[in-house]
């Protein structure tokens, strides 16, 4: 899908973003918790919490609840 594409390319087109999809591929299936996110990225809580938004909205990252861990 075209629109798909332009959206997960325009949502990898930031330094910050892409580094978190890095990461995030790099972790597998495992995932990996927000906190150890924002801390390898060494990003404030809300801009990380802002720029998973942008990558969920273009459907490349997904979250999961585990207890009080996401």
């Amino acid at each position: 899908n075209h629109e798909s594409a332009l959206e997960s390319l325009a949502a990898l087109g930031h330094d910050t973003r892409l580094a978190a999809f890095r990461a995030l591929v790099q972790a597998g299936e495992a995932g990996l918790a927000v906190g150890a996110l924002r801390e390898q990225l060494d990003v404030s809580p809300a801009t990380l919490s802002a720029h998973l938004n942008v990558l969920r909205r273009a459907g490349l990252v997904e979250d999961q609840r585990e207890g009080r861990v996401i």
